[in-house]
């Protein structure tokens, strides 16, 4: 199973924007064992993740779906709520990549978050390809299991 592992601190936001930068770059560089979808899905979900953490609710907004844009009106709106009922999603300080579902029209990506209280969590991002550009259609987080 192929897993990127991303470290984000977010108290330290110039560190962080330069760590999703350079993930970013080196997402964006294409693997012989990871599908131009793969790419294209992780960057989109990172970068709705930058924005939130540099309180960009406009860029937040622009990687969400037709869809989520229709419940929600304004980005205000969504971002106050991810905000609120999300904060792993919000104010992730750590990001892991695990696998990519197909569903026929949608995909599920599944990122590994740990919030900002250091509890872990397994995200269940629903992308959709609309007009050439993935978009997130939704996210269900659960907490992840510990292991061993």
């Amino acid at each position: 199973m192929d897993h990127k592992h991303i470290n984000v601190r977010r108290r330290f936001a110039p560190g962080l924007i330069v760590s999703l930068i350079l993930a970013l770059s080196w997402l964006s560089q294409p693997l012989a064992s990871e599908s131009d979808k793969d790419t294209e899905i992780r960057e989109t979900i990172l970068r709705q993740i930058e924005a939130f953490a540099n309180n960009d609710k406009e860029q937040a907004w622009a990687f969400a779906s037709e869809g989520i844009k229709r419940r929600f009106g304004s980005s205000q709106v969504f971002v106050d709520m991810v905000r609120e009922a999300y904060p792993a999603v919000h104010s992730a300080t750590e990001i892991e990549f695990a696998e990519r579902v197909p569903h026929g029209t949608f995909e599920i990506q599944v990122v590994r978050l740990q919030g900002p209280e250091g509890k872990r969590w397994d995200a269940y991002y629903r992308m959709v390809l609309t007009e050439g550009a993935w978009k997130v259609a939704g996210v269900r987080l659960q907490p992840a299991e510990l292991g061993i």
